[in-house]
Protein backbone atom coordinates (compact mmCIF):
# COMPACT_ATOMS: atom_id res chain seq x y z
CA UNK A 1 0.00 0.00 0.00
CA UNK A 2 0.82 3.81 -0.66
CA UNK A 3 1.88 5.30 2.45
CA UNK A 4 2.55 9.33 2.13
CA UNK A 5 4.18 9.43 5.30
CA UNK A 6 6.97 7.34 3.77
CA UNK A 7 7.24 8.81 0.87
CA UNK A 8 7.55 12.42 2.79
CA UNK A 9 10.40 10.73 4.82
CA UNK A 10 12.39 9.13 2.11
CA UNK A 11 12.20 12.74 0.37
CA UNK A 12 13.44 14.29 3.84
CA UNK A 13 16.76 15.08 4.07
CA UNK A 14 19.18 16.23 6.87
CA UNK A 15 18.99 14.88 10.76
CA UNK A 16 17.36 11.20 10.96
CA UNK A 17 13.85 10.68 12.26
CA UNK A 18 13.95 10.09 16.03
CA UNK A 19 10.77 8.10 16.78
CA UNK A 20 10.67 8.64 20.34
CA UNK A 21 11.53 12.33 19.20
CA UNK A 22 8.24 11.98 17.33
CA UNK A 23 6.42 10.74 19.98
CA UNK A 24 7.18 13.55 22.23
CA UNK A 25 6.50 16.13 19.60
CA UNK A 26 2.99 14.04 18.78
CA UNK A 27 1.95 14.44 22.62
CA UNK A 28 2.70 17.62 22.95
CA UNK A 29 0.18 18.93 20.76
CA UNK A 30 -2.12 17.07 20.56
CA UNK A 31 -5.19 17.39 19.02
CA UNK A 32 -4.28 20.32 18.00
CA UNK A 33 -4.59 21.12 14.17
CA UNK A 34 -0.95 20.73 12.32
CA UNK A 35 -2.03 24.14 10.80
CA UNK A 36 1.43 25.89 9.12
CA UNK A 37 0.34 29.61 10.80
CA UNK A 38 1.01 27.47 14.54
CA UNK A 39 4.92 26.47 14.08
CA UNK A 40 5.80 29.30 16.33
CA UNK A 41 3.45 28.50 19.02
CA UNK A 42 4.25 24.69 18.20
CA UNK A 43 8.00 25.27 18.37
CA UNK A 44 7.62 27.26 22.16
CA UNK A 45 5.67 23.86 23.28
CA UNK A 46 8.79 21.78 22.85
CA UNK A 47 11.10 24.69 24.00
CA UNK A 48 8.76 25.12 27.27
CA UNK A 49 8.79 21.43 27.93
CA UNK A 50 11.87 20.64 27.33
CA UNK A 51 13.87 24.20 27.90
CA UNK A 52 15.46 23.85 24.38
CA UNK A 53 14.62 22.85 20.49
CA UNK A 54 17.01 19.41 20.18
CA UNK A 55 17.69 18.80 16.18
CA UNK A 56 15.87 15.49 16.88
CA UNK A 57 13.01 17.29 18.02
CA UNK A 58 13.03 20.09 15.38
CA UNK A 59 13.47 17.20 12.65
CA UNK A 60 9.80 15.65 14.11
CA UNK A 61 8.24 18.51 14.11
CA UNK A 62 8.58 19.00 10.40
CA UNK A 63 7.74 15.30 10.08
CA UNK A 64 4.80 16.23 11.91
CA UNK A 65 3.35 19.18 10.19
CA UNK A 66 4.78 17.86 6.79
CA UNK A 67 7.75 20.46 6.39
CA UNK A 68 10.73 20.71 5.07
CA UNK A 69 13.31 20.65 7.48
CA UNK A 70 15.11 23.63 6.44
CA UNK A 71 11.79 25.29 6.60
CA UNK A 72 11.26 24.81 10.15
CA UNK A 73 15.25 25.73 11.01
CA UNK A 74 14.85 28.74 9.32
CA UNK A 75 11.69 29.78 11.18
CA UNK A 76 13.33 28.90 14.54
CA UNK A 77 16.56 30.24 13.94
CA UNK A 78 15.16 33.55 12.81
CA UNK A 79 13.56 34.54 16.18
CA UNK A 80 15.89 35.19 19.72
CA UNK A 81 14.03 33.44 22.43
CA UNK A 82 14.55 30.31 20.74
CA UNK A 83 17.45 28.05 21.62
CA UNK A 84 18.96 25.50 18.73
CA UNK A 85 20.94 22.61 20.19
CA UNK A 86 22.26 20.50 17.15
CA UNK A 87 23.62 17.34 17.67
CA UNK A 88 26.30 16.84 19.64
CA UNK A 89 26.15 20.00 21.35
CA UNK A 90 25.18 20.26 25.01
CA UNK A 91 21.81 21.92 26.13
CA UNK A 92 21.53 24.97 27.69
CA UNK A 93 21.44 24.90 31.86
CA UNK A 94 18.85 24.73 33.62
CA UNK A 95 18.16 28.26 34.27
CA UNK A 96 18.45 30.98 32.35
CA UNK A 97 19.30 35.23 33.58
CA UNK A 98 18.68 37.48 31.38
CA UNK A 99 19.99 41.01 31.51
CA UNK A 100 18.77 43.75 29.16
CA UNK A 101 21.77 45.61 27.91
CA UNK A 102 19.88 48.24 25.84
CA UNK A 103 20.26 52.19 26.30
CA UNK A 104 18.36 52.85 29.47
CA UNK A 105 19.56 50.01 31.05
CA UNK A 106 23.63 50.30 29.94
CA UNK A 107 23.27 54.21 31.36
CA UNK A 108 22.28 52.11 34.81
CA UNK A 109 25.04 49.59 35.04
CA UNK A 110 23.97 46.65 33.38
CA UNK A 111 27.44 46.04 31.98
CA UNK A 112 28.34 45.60 35.64
CA UNK A 113 25.90 43.51 36.35
CA UNK A 114 26.39 41.11 33.49
CA UNK A 115 30.06 41.02 34.46
CA UNK A 116 29.33 40.11 38.45
CA UNK A 117 26.84 37.68 37.56
CA UNK A 118 29.35 36.32 35.41
CA UNK A 119 31.75 35.76 37.96
CA UNK A 120 29.58 34.79 40.31
CA UNK A 121 27.35 31.31 39.20
CA UNK A 122 28.27 27.98 38.09
CA UNK A 123 27.55 28.20 34.46
CA UNK A 124 26.75 24.75 33.89
CA UNK A 125 23.49 25.54 36.38
CA UNK A 126 22.69 29.18 35.35
CA UNK A 127 22.82 30.52 31.77
CA UNK A 128 23.61 34.55 31.92
CA UNK A 129 22.99 36.39 28.60
CA UNK A 130 21.97 39.68 27.51
CA UNK A 131 19.04 40.12 26.07
CA UNK A 132 17.57 43.21 24.01
CA UNK A 133 15.08 46.05 25.66
CA UNK A 134 12.79 44.50 28.02
CA UNK A 135 10.35 47.46 28.25
CA UNK A 136 11.08 47.96 32.03
CA UNK A 137 13.04 50.82 31.32
CA UNK A 138 11.92 53.29 34.45
CA UNK A 139 13.17 50.53 36.25
CA UNK A 140 16.49 49.63 35.10
CA UNK A 141 18.66 47.58 35.29
CA UNK A 142 16.06 45.20 34.13
CA UNK A 143 16.78 41.25 34.07
CA UNK A 144 14.93 38.24 33.97
CA UNK A 145 15.28 34.82 35.61
CA UNK A 146 12.97 32.14 34.49
CA UNK A 147 10.04 33.83 34.03
CA UNK A 148 10.28 36.42 37.23
CA UNK A 149 10.79 39.78 36.07
CA UNK A 150 12.83 41.92 38.01
CA UNK A 151 13.24 45.71 38.74
CA UNK A 152 16.50 47.54 39.82
CA UNK A 153 18.02 44.12 39.43
CA UNK A 154 21.28 43.32 41.32
CA UNK A 155 23.32 40.32 41.36
CA UNK A 156 22.65 39.52 44.86
CA UNK A 157 18.58 39.91 44.05
CA UNK A 158 18.85 37.18 41.08
CA UNK A 159 21.53 34.91 42.79
CA UNK A 160 18.98 34.83 46.08
CA UNK A 161 16.24 33.69 43.60
CA UNK A 162 17.75 31.40 41.92
CA UNK A 163 18.71 29.59 45.32
CA UNK A 164 14.75 30.12 46.51
CA UNK A 165 13.92 29.28 43.16
CA UNK A 166 11.28 31.90 43.37
CA UNK A 167 11.89 32.11 39.40
CA UNK A 168 7.90 31.87 38.13
CA UNK A 169 6.16 34.59 36.62
CA UNK A 170 5.14 37.05 38.94
CA UNK A 171 1.44 39.09 38.40
CA UNK A 172 0.56 42.20 39.49
CA UNK A 173 -2.87 43.57 40.74
CA UNK A 174 -5.01 44.71 38.02
CA UNK A 175 -8.31 45.61 37.06
CA UNK A 176 -10.02 42.17 36.47
CA UNK A 177 -13.37 41.68 34.74
CA UNK A 178 -15.72 42.06 37.37
CA UNK A 179 -14.14 45.36 38.19
CA UNK A 180 -14.34 46.89 35.20
CA UNK A 181 -18.09 45.45 34.65
CA UNK A 182 -18.54 47.78 37.98
CA UNK A 183 -17.11 50.88 36.17
CA UNK A 184 -19.20 50.65 33.47
CA UNK A 185 -17.02 48.64 31.34
CA UNK A 186 -18.21 46.96 27.81
CA UNK A 187 -21.09 48.63 28.12
CA UNK A 188 -20.21 50.85 25.34
CA UNK A 189 -19.31 47.83 22.90
CA UNK A 190 -23.00 46.88 24.05
CA UNK A 191 -24.42 49.58 22.30
CA UNK A 192 -21.98 49.69 19.24
CA UNK A 193 -23.29 45.90 18.52
CA UNK A 194 -26.86 46.64 19.43
CA UNK A 195 -26.93 49.78 16.36
CA UNK A 196 -27.20 52.27 19.34
CA UNK A 197 -24.01 54.15 17.92
CA UNK A 198 -23.69 53.70 14.23
CA UNK A 199 -20.44 53.05 13.16
CA UNK A 200 -19.73 56.14 10.76
CA UNK A 201 -20.69 58.30 13.82
CA UNK A 202 -17.42 56.05 16.00
CA UNK A 203 -15.52 57.12 12.65
CA UNK A 204 -16.11 60.53 12.87
CA UNK A 205 -15.49 60.96 16.48
CA UNK A 206 -11.76 58.81 16.02
CA UNK A 207 -11.50 61.57 13.10
CA UNK A 208 -12.34 64.04 15.12
CA UNK A 209 -10.38 63.44 18.15
CA UNK A 210 -6.86 63.00 15.97
CA UNK A 211 -6.86 59.98 17.93
CA UNK A 212 -3.50 58.14 15.58
CA UNK A 213 -1.29 54.95 16.14
CA UNK A 214 0.55 55.27 18.61
CA UNK A 215 3.02 52.25 17.82
CA UNK A 216 5.36 54.21 15.75
CA UNK A 217 4.13 56.12 12.54
CA UNK A 218 1.06 58.03 13.48
CA UNK A 219 -1.44 56.92 11.11
CA UNK A 220 -5.15 58.44 11.89
CA UNK A 221 -7.03 55.52 12.90
CA UNK A 222 -10.27 56.55 12.03
CA UNK A 223 -8.98 56.79 8.15
CA UNK A 224 -7.37 53.43 8.65
CA UNK A 225 -10.75 52.11 9.73
CA UNK A 226 -12.26 53.47 6.18
CA UNK A 227 -9.43 52.06 4.07
CA UNK A 228 -10.19 48.47 5.78
CA UNK A 229 -14.11 48.24 5.31
CA UNK A 230 -13.68 49.78 1.75
CA UNK A 231 -11.90 46.50 0.78
CA UNK A 232 -14.09 43.43 -0.20
CA UNK A 233 -13.95 39.94 1.46
CA UNK A 234 -13.53 38.33 5.30
CA UNK A 235 -11.33 40.66 7.14
CA UNK A 236 -9.20 40.33 9.67
CA UNK A 237 -7.68 42.93 12.93
CA UNK A 238 -4.01 42.74 14.36
CA UNK A 239 -2.97 44.08 17.88
CA UNK A 240 0.60 45.01 17.91
CA UNK A 241 2.20 44.14 21.54
CA UNK A 242 5.37 43.49 20.10
CA UNK A 243 6.80 46.41 21.70
CA UNK A 244 10.66 46.44 20.94
CA UNK A 245 11.68 49.31 20.53
CA UNK A 246 14.34 50.10 23.15
CA UNK A 247 12.88 52.74 25.93
CA UNK A 248 9.01 52.02 25.21
CA UNK A 249 7.35 50.39 27.69
CA UNK A 250 3.77 52.13 28.04
CA UNK A 251 1.71 49.20 26.02
CA UNK A 252 2.98 47.01 28.90
CA UNK A 253 2.21 49.58 32.16
CA UNK A 254 -1.75 49.57 30.04
CA UNK A 255 -1.71 46.02 29.68
CA UNK A 256 -0.49 45.18 33.43
CA UNK A 257 -3.19 47.65 34.90
CA UNK A 258 -6.49 47.89 32.70
CA UNK A 259 -6.43 44.87 29.86
CA UNK A 260 -10.03 44.80 29.57
CA UNK A 261 -10.18 48.12 28.54
CA UNK A 262 -7.89 47.34 25.71
CA UNK A 263 -9.97 44.29 24.95
CA UNK A 264 -13.30 46.65 24.38
CA UNK A 265 -11.55 49.16 22.58
CA UNK A 266 -10.44 45.92 19.64
CA UNK A 267 -14.09 44.92 20.01
CA UNK A 268 -15.06 47.74 19.42
CA UNK A 269 -13.00 48.36 15.67
CA UNK A 270 -13.14 44.74 14.75
CA UNK A 271 -17.15 45.20 14.97
CA UNK A 272 -16.47 48.38 12.90
CA UNK A 273 -14.59 46.76 10.03
CA UNK A 274 -16.42 43.71 10.36
CA UNK A 275 -13.49 41.50 11.32
CA UNK A 276 -14.36 37.54 11.76
CA UNK A 277 -11.03 37.31 14.05
CA UNK A 278 -8.88 39.23 16.16
CA UNK A 279 -5.26 37.67 16.46
CA UNK A 280 -3.47 39.45 19.60
CA UNK A 281 0.44 39.43 19.29
CA UNK A 282 2.20 39.82 22.48
CA UNK A 283 5.86 39.85 23.15
CA UNK A 284 7.58 37.08 24.99
CA UNK A 285 9.65 39.48 26.68
CA UNK A 286 6.23 40.05 28.83
CA UNK A 287 5.47 37.01 30.96
CA UNK A 288 3.39 38.88 33.32
CA UNK A 289 0.99 40.26 30.65
CA UNK A 290 0.57 37.30 28.50
CA UNK A 291 -0.38 35.79 31.82
CA UNK A 292 -2.87 38.45 32.51
CA UNK A 293 -4.22 38.08 29.23
CA UNK A 294 -4.68 34.48 28.83
CA UNK A 295 -6.48 34.90 32.08
CA UNK A 296 -8.66 37.83 30.96
CA UNK A 297 -9.56 36.03 27.78
CA UNK A 298 -10.74 32.97 29.54
CA UNK A 299 -12.89 35.12 31.92
CA UNK A 300 -14.40 37.45 29.83
CA UNK A 301 -16.96 35.29 28.06
CA UNK A 302 -17.60 38.59 26.15
CA UNK A 303 -17.01 37.07 22.48
CA UNK A 304 -16.80 33.24 21.65
CA UNK A 305 -13.96 31.51 22.79
CA UNK A 306 -11.00 31.96 19.92
CA UNK A 307 -12.29 34.83 18.80
CA UNK A 308 -9.40 36.64 20.16
CA UNK A 309 -6.50 34.61 19.35
CA UNK A 310 -3.29 35.38 21.89
CA UNK A 311 0.06 35.01 19.27
CA UNK A 312 3.58 34.67 21.72
CA UNK A 313 6.54 36.85 19.71
CA UNK A 314 9.70 34.87 20.10
CA UNK A 315 12.40 38.03 20.37
CA UNK A 316 12.27 39.92 16.99
CA UNK A 317 12.87 43.54 16.74
CA UNK A 318 11.61 43.74 12.84
CA UNK A 319 8.24 42.04 14.48
CA UNK A 320 7.27 45.26 15.59
CA UNK A 321 6.96 46.37 11.94
CA UNK A 322 3.36 45.35 11.16
CA UNK A 323 3.46 43.47 8.02
CA UNK A 324 6.44 41.44 9.77
CA UNK A 325 4.58 41.01 12.68
CA UNK A 326 1.51 39.53 10.75
CA UNK A 327 4.31 36.66 8.93
CA UNK A 328 5.04 35.91 12.19
CA UNK A 329 1.55 34.95 13.37
CA UNK A 330 1.53 33.00 9.96
CA UNK A 331 4.12 30.85 11.37
CA UNK A 332 6.87 32.61 9.28
CA UNK A 333 10.53 34.51 9.54
CA UNK A 334 9.39 37.95 10.61
CA UNK A 335 10.51 39.64 7.19
CA UNK A 336 8.45 43.25 6.16
CA UNK A 337 6.63 42.76 3.17
CA UNK A 338 7.08 44.77 0.01
CA UNK A 339 4.19 47.51 -0.15
CA UNK A 340 1.82 48.43 -2.19
CA UNK A 341 -0.51 46.24 -1.16
CA UNK A 342 -0.61 47.43 2.31
CA UNK A 343 -2.10 45.10 4.84
CA UNK A 344 -5.53 47.27 4.54
CA UNK A 345 -6.31 45.95 1.69
CA UNK A 346 -3.99 42.53 0.96
CA UNK A 347 -2.66 41.54 4.97
CA UNK A 348 -3.09 38.75 7.56
CA UNK A 349 -3.32 35.32 5.26
CA UNK A 350 -4.22 37.50 2.38
CA UNK A 351 -7.28 39.53 4.02
CA UNK A 352 -7.66 43.00 4.36
CA UNK A 353 -6.41 43.35 7.72
CA UNK A 354 -7.14 46.26 10.91
CA UNK A 355 -3.66 46.74 12.80
CA UNK A 356 -3.44 48.55 15.43
CA UNK A 357 -1.00 49.22 18.80
CA UNK A 358 -2.32 48.60 22.58
CA UNK A 359 -2.60 52.38 23.56
CA UNK A 360 -4.39 53.54 20.72
CA UNK A 361 -7.23 51.10 21.46
CA UNK A 362 -7.00 52.01 24.99
CA UNK A 363 -8.07 55.15 24.42
CA UNK A 364 -11.11 54.24 22.47
CA UNK A 365 -13.52 53.76 25.32
CA UNK A 366 -12.56 57.42 26.76
CA UNK A 367 -12.70 59.04 23.34
CA UNK A 368 -16.46 57.77 22.51
CA UNK A 369 -17.93 58.30 26.41
CA UNK A 370 -16.23 61.45 26.84
CA UNK A 371 -16.31 63.29 23.31
CA UNK A 372 -13.87 64.10 20.55
CA UNK A 373 -13.34 67.31 21.99
CA UNK A 374 -12.10 66.13 25.71
CA UNK A 375 -9.27 64.09 24.08
CA UNK A 376 -8.17 66.64 21.34
CA UNK A 377 -7.99 69.61 23.62
CA UNK A 378 -5.71 68.40 26.26
CA UNK A 379 -3.10 68.59 23.16
CA UNK A 380 -0.95 71.96 22.16
CA UNK A 381 -2.34 74.17 19.87
CA UNK A 382 -1.62 72.19 16.23
CA UNK A 383 -0.99 68.98 18.37
CA UNK A 384 -4.59 67.02 19.04
CA UNK A 385 -4.70 64.57 22.09
CA UNK A 386 -2.79 63.61 24.79
CA UNK A 387 0.01 60.93 24.69
CA UNK A 388 1.55 58.37 27.10
CA UNK A 389 5.50 59.17 27.02
CA UNK A 390 7.39 56.32 28.13
CA UNK A 391 10.70 58.51 30.25
CA UNK A 392 13.36 56.60 30.88
CA UNK A 393 17.44 57.61 31.78
CA UNK A 394 18.53 60.50 33.93
CA UNK A 395 15.81 61.99 35.07
CA UNK A 396 14.64 61.86 38.70
CA UNK A 397 10.94 60.59 38.32
CA UNK A 398 11.16 57.99 35.31
CA UNK A 399 7.93 56.58 33.85
CA UNK A 400 4.49 56.68 32.00
CA UNK A 401 4.15 60.24 31.50
CA UNK A 402 0.37 61.49 30.00
CA UNK A 403 1.20 65.01 28.32
CA UNK A 404 -0.22 66.50 25.73
CA UNK A 405 1.03 66.18 21.95
CA UNK A 406 3.40 68.66 20.76
CA UNK A 407 5.06 68.52 24.28
CA UNK A 408 8.68 70.20 24.55
CA UNK A 409 11.24 67.95 26.33
CA UNK A 410 12.33 70.65 28.58
CA UNK A 411 8.58 70.56 29.72
CA UNK A 412 8.67 66.89 30.31
CA UNK A 413 11.75 66.97 32.21
CA UNK A 414 10.64 69.76 34.37
CA UNK A 415 7.51 69.55 34.59
CA UNK A 416 6.74 65.98 34.66
CA UNK A 417 9.93 64.07 35.79
CA UNK A 418 11.11 66.07 38.61
CA UNK A 419 14.36 67.63 36.58
CA UNK A 420 17.25 66.43 36.16
CA UNK A 421 18.89 63.44 38.51
CA UNK A 422 21.26 64.67 41.29
CA UNK A 423 24.60 65.99 39.69
CA UNK A 424 23.36 65.25 35.84
CA UNK A 425 22.68 68.03 33.19
CA UNK A 426 20.39 67.40 30.55
CA UNK A 427 22.39 67.32 27.16
CA UNK A 428 20.64 65.26 24.98
CA UNK A 429 17.80 62.82 24.28
CA UNK A 430 16.33 60.19 21.67
CA UNK A 431 12.51 61.69 20.97
CA UNK A 432 11.18 57.97 19.82
CA UNK A 433 13.76 54.98 20.79
CA UNK A 434 17.00 54.16 19.56
CA UNK A 435 15.58 54.53 15.74
CA UNK A 436 13.68 57.98 16.38
CA UNK A 437 17.01 59.83 16.16
CA UNK A 438 19.11 61.61 18.60
CA UNK A 439 18.92 65.70 19.81
CA UNK A 440 21.06 68.16 21.46
CA UNK A 441 19.42 69.80 24.74
CA UNK A 442 19.65 72.78 22.16
CA UNK A 443 16.71 71.48 20.42
CA UNK A 444 14.82 70.49 23.75
CA UNK A 445 12.16 73.03 22.88
CA UNK A 446 11.28 71.41 19.27
CA UNK A 447 7.29 70.41 19.70
CA UNK A 448 7.02 66.43 20.57
CA UNK A 449 4.45 64.84 17.40
CA UNK A 450 4.56 64.04 14.33
CA UNK A 451 6.36 65.63 11.30
CA UNK A 452 6.58 69.38 12.33
CA UNK A 453 10.08 70.43 13.30
CA UNK A 454 10.84 67.78 14.66
CA UNK A 455 10.85 65.32 11.09
CA UNK A 456 12.78 68.20 9.51
CA UNK A 457 15.56 67.37 12.23
CA UNK A 458 15.11 63.82 10.36
CA UNK A 459 13.68 62.68 14.09
CA UNK A 460 10.37 61.02 14.77
CA UNK A 461 8.57 60.44 18.10
CA UNK A 462 7.11 56.87 16.92
CA UNK A 463 6.59 55.12 19.77
CA UNK A 464 6.98 57.64 21.92
CA UNK A 465 10.19 56.74 24.01
CA UNK A 466 12.17 58.90 25.30
CA UNK A 467 15.58 58.52 27.01
CA UNK A 468 17.43 61.38 28.56
CA UNK A 469 21.31 61.57 28.78
CA UNK A 470 23.88 63.55 30.74
CA UNK A 471 27.17 64.77 30.85
CA UNK A 472 27.74 61.02 32.04
CA UNK A 473 27.03 59.58 28.82
CA UNK A 474 28.60 59.37 25.38
CA UNK A 475 27.22 58.85 22.14
CA UNK A 476 28.13 55.47 22.31
CA UNK A 477 25.10 55.16 24.57
CA UNK A 478 22.70 54.74 22.16
CA UNK A 479 24.25 53.17 18.96
CA UNK A 480 21.09 52.65 16.94
CA UNK A 481 20.12 55.90 17.05
CA UNK A 482 20.58 58.63 13.99
CA UNK A 483 23.38 61.21 15.24
CA UNK A 484 22.62 65.00 15.81
CA UNK A 485 25.69 65.26 17.34
CA UNK A 486 28.58 64.95 14.80
CA UNK A 487 29.08 66.62 11.63
CA UNK A 488 27.87 63.26 10.25
CA UNK A 489 24.56 62.36 9.73
CA UNK A 490 24.93 58.82 10.70
CA UNK A 491 26.05 57.47 13.93
CA UNK A 492 29.71 57.92 14.37
CA UNK A 493 31.32 54.25 13.85
CA UNK A 494 34.82 54.47 14.32
CA UNK A 495 35.02 51.53 16.77
CA UNK A 496 37.50 52.57 19.03
CA UNK A 497 36.18 56.49 19.47
CA UNK A 498 33.65 57.75 22.02
CA UNK A 499 32.59 60.93 22.09
CA UNK A 500 30.96 62.49 25.09
CA UNK A 501 28.29 65.23 24.64
CA UNK A 502 30.36 67.40 27.07
CA UNK A 503 32.91 67.01 24.24
CA UNK A 504 31.59 66.90 20.86
CA UNK A 505 31.39 69.33 18.13
CA UNK A 506 28.08 68.98 16.97
CA UNK A 507 26.31 71.70 14.40
CA UNK A 508 23.41 73.07 16.44
CA UNK A 509 25.46 75.49 18.77
CA UNK A 510 27.11 72.96 21.23
CA UNK A 511 30.91 73.60 21.10
CA UNK A 512 33.57 71.29 22.89
CA UNK A 513 33.54 72.10 26.89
Amino acid sequence: MFNRSNRFRSRAKGVGLDDVALAEVRDLLGARARRRDLLIEFLYLIQDNYGCLTAAHLRALAEEMRLSQTEVYEVASFYDHFDIVKEGEAKPAPLTIRVCDSISCMLAGAEDLIGELSASVDPQAIRVVRAPCMGRCATAPAARIGDREVDHASSQTLIELARSGDTNVFVPDYVGLEAYLAAGGYQLLRKVKAGEIAIDAIIDTMQNAGLRGLGGAGFPAGKKWGFVRSYPGLRLMSINGDEGEPGTFKDRIYLEKDPHRTFEGALIAAHAVEAERIYFYMRDEYPAVLAILRAALETAGIVKPGFIELRRGAGAYICGEESAMLESIEGKRGLPRHRPPYIAEVGLFGRPTLNHNVETLWWIRDIVEKGPEWFSAQGKPGHPGIRSWSVSGRVKNTGVKLASAGVIMRELIEDYCGGMSEGHEFKAYLPGGASGGILPASMGDIPLDFGGELAKQGAFVGSHAIVVFSQADSAASAPAAKCKLTTSSAWPSAATTRFPFSTCTIRWGCRPA
